[in-house]
């Protein structure tokens, strides 16, 4: 995310449309390259609520937008997430194919520690 803020549309997925509604201002995501390097690169933070996706006329789709919170400062791959022990239930590592997933404070603490940042 190189930009002060990023739009993330183009959601296909009921579930993961359904996990983009209940997110709030605020909020915390983890940001991964899912095409370049399949790892995770740090924290955003939503900044809009959800709203109509720009990209469809179909009101079934939504939009969210983000700016960066926190760069780690060791991206952490795919291939480690799923060698920790503590993330095996992970959604994110259950189902991949759903690209917007709920993380639990312990996921999250634990991924911010292999990202070598302290989570705020």
């Amino acid at each position: 995310m190189k930009d002060k803020k990023a739009c993330w549309d183009g959601v296909r997925n009921y579930a993961a449309r359904n996990n983009l509604k209940a997110m709030k201002k605020g909020d915390k995501a983890l940001f991964y390259h899912s095409n370049e390097g399949l790892c995770i690169m740090g924290v955003a933070e939503l900044t809009k609520e959800y709203y109509q996706d720009p990209g469809t006329n179909e009101t079934a789709w939504v939009a969210v937008d983000f700016k960066p919170f926190m760069v780690f400062k060791k991206p952490v791959p795919l291939s480690e997430l799923k060698a920790d022990p503590l993330l095996k239930n992970m959604k994110f590592i259950q189902i991949p194919r759903l690209s917007v997933s709920l993380v639990t404070e312990i996921e999250y603490q634990r991924i911010c520690k292999m990202g070598q940042i302290a989570p705020e």
